[in-house]
């Protein structure tokens, strides 16, 4: 990706990085026109690096670049500040594509993820009601780290708030997905894309 984005005379490469520590730390560093990113970066929930990315630099554009498809992370990843979404699977031609549309200011969606989200409005009443649809984000975070092997204590430290708190989400979301087993909650947020498998 690195070179493809290169042979473009008018597009740099200022850094690669792996984690969401260290997005943070390349955005404040670089203020970067955009910033390619992969879904399920260690170090925090993706939605996190999102929106702290876009509170540190406004004129940074978030372009996501992942293999989930589903309608919540997109949903996810649109609603804490990214205004693009492309496939994995997508050729080298649409991620170029892709790129200018962001950095022009406009919004970009693979043709398969802009397939979901119309299918989705066209027909609510087969998404919406049960599901990752009826999580808050909140919720979506909890799971998340009960995915990546957090406990209630450490997923409460985490995000500031009581042991208490954390107990009362993860019986919520439990409820709302009809889900009683903690590895059960860890394949849903595998395949909904909360968490890398």
């Amino acid at each position: 990706m690195h070179l493809l984005i290169e042979q473009r005379n008018d597009l740099h490469v200022v850094g690669e990085v792996g984690t969401g520590e260290a997005v943070l730390e390349a955005v404040g560093r670089f203020s970067p026109d955009l910033v390619i990113m992969e879904q399920g970066l260690p170090g925090m929930p993706t939605i996190d690096i999102i929106r702290k990315t876009v509170e540190a630099s406004s004129r940074t554009k978030i372009l996501m670049l992942t293999a989930q498809e589903n309608l919540s992370a997109v949903e996810d990843a649109l609603r804490s500040g990214a205004v693009g979404y492309v496939v994995k699977t997508a050729c080298s031609k649409e991620l170029l594509e892709a790129i200018d549309v962001v950095r022009d200011g406009r919004s970009y969606l693979s043709p398969s993820v802009a397939h979901h989200l119309v299918n989705a409005i066209s027909h609510p009443g087969e998404s919406s009601g049960s599901g990752a649809g009826s999580l808050t984000n909140r919720e979506r975070q909890v799971v998340q780290l009960i995915a990546e092997g957090l406990s209630s204590k450490e997923i409460a430290a985490h995000l500031g708030v009581s042991h208490k708190t954390i107990e009362s989400h993860r019986a919520s979301v439990m409820e709302k997905l009809d889900i009683h087993k903690a590895s059960a909650l860890v394949r849903y947020a595998i395949r909904e894309g909360l968490v890398a498998p």
